[in-house]
């Protein structure tokens, strides 16, 4: 019976990224009537669990941290195409979309994603447990990114409003390029053994024991549906993005919801896979993927935002205003103190979703 039903899910896994791909093919660039919406959205719901399902197969063949890494990487890399894509086509109105994605994402992840796993992992063991070391290294870099990035713009003289000259976005770009490089050098390489799970009497746990590893070729063919199944779920996502953008518009909201409602989307693998290693006591495998996601959404998309604006017609606003500044340097305080101790209960998964539902509600009602 088990052999049945792993039969089976191996086989939808496989069969709804190829799906998604040839639905994406058939719709890009059309408007898409209701019906069509609602079938997009059921294969883009089911991309997501597939993309869940093969990251976390080749997660465990790679092991820990690189399984995170495969994840935010790929996530991020989509998701940045996704960004240069709708600022080409969205004229003026999409001055705003790269600060306003990436500022979703980190508040996602920092305070969504990162309040969840603690709050599920502490719920049902006692306490989470993760390395503090890794943690804290992770946290300073996205803590000195996001203010590189999107609090520096809004001081800064050298052009009027919250937009960087060339020669400082230059500078932001590379310095996002060259963290990013060593944090993942750091995370891989030399002090592997910081960001992997621990046990609670705080001894690194090197392997997972709750399956058989997947073979090399299982793991490539995972590998490569997962990169399908990504491509569907932001293609997708991109699609009913203007369905999105009419419901928000006659609701009266602002149209920065639409970044968040897109974002959520986007990281929904990262945050189904978060829960998942929460629940299996493997808190530290969900904050790599947590913190790992926003560092690599930073150190990624303003490089990639700062090569295309030379093409890009109108200008590029990264500054933060003044309350989602104070939100963001709340996050950070929060999180450092969070950290620090390498346990939380629920009490501190509870204070990062209020932060996070505060961000919601200044998105909803600035």
């Amino acid at each position: 019976m088990i052999a049945r039903l792993t039969s089976v899910a191996a086989r939808w896994t496989s069969l709804v990224p190829v799906l998604a791909v040839v639905l994406l093919a058939l719709t890009w660039g059309r408007d898409l009537p209701g019906a069509v919406v609602a079938l997009v959205t059921l294969v883009l719901a089911g991309a997501v669990l597939a993309a869940v399902h093969h990251a976390e197969v080749v997660a465990h063949r790679v092991g820990e941290p690189f399984g995170s890494l495969v994840l935010a990487v790929a996530v991020t890399i989509i998701e940045v195409a996704l960004i240069v894509t709708l600022m080409a086509d969205g004229g003026d109105k999409s001055a705003t979309l790269a600060r306003d994605t990436v500022f979703a994402a980190v508040m996602i992840t920092c305070n969504g994603i990162v309040g969840l796993s603690l709050l599920v992992a502490s719920l049902r063991h006692g306490t989470a447990v993760f390395n503090p070391e890794g943690t804290g290294a992770a946290l300073a870099t996205v803590a000195t990114l996001a203010t590189l990035s999107l609090v520096l713009p809004t001081f800064t003289t050298s052009r009027p409003g919250p937009e960087f000259s060339d020669v400082q976005l230059t500078f932001a770009a590379v310095s996002s390029l060259i963290l990013y490089g060593l944090f993942v050098t750091t995370q891989t390489v030399r002090h592997r053994d910081y960001f992997l799970p621990i046990t609670r009497q705080g001894e690194v746990i090197t392997a997972d024991d709750h399956a058989g590893v997947p073979t090399s070729r299982a793991a490539l063919v995972s590998l490569s549906l997962l990169g399908l199944a990504l491509i569907g779920v932001v293609g997708l996502a991109k699609g009913v993005s203007p369905t999105i953008e009419s419901a928000v518009e006659s609701a009266g909201l602002h149209h920065a919801v639409v970044g968040v409602i897109i974002a959520l989307l986007v990281l929904l693998p990262e945050t189904i896979a978060a829960l998942r290693s929460a629940r299996r006591d493997r808190v530290q495998t969900s904050l790599n993927l947590a913190l790992g996601s926003a560092m690599a959404s930073i150190g990624l998309t303003i490089p990639a935002v700062a090569l295309a604006s030379f093409w890009l017609s109108g200008p590029l606003v990264l500054g933060l205003g003044s309350t989602y500044t104070v939100l963001l340097a709340l996050t950070v305080v929060v999180s450092s103190l969070t950290v620090v101790p390498g346990r939380a209960t629920p009490l501190q998964g509870g204070v990062h979703l209020v932060l996070f539902a505060a961000y919601l509600e200044l998105a909803i009602n600035p």
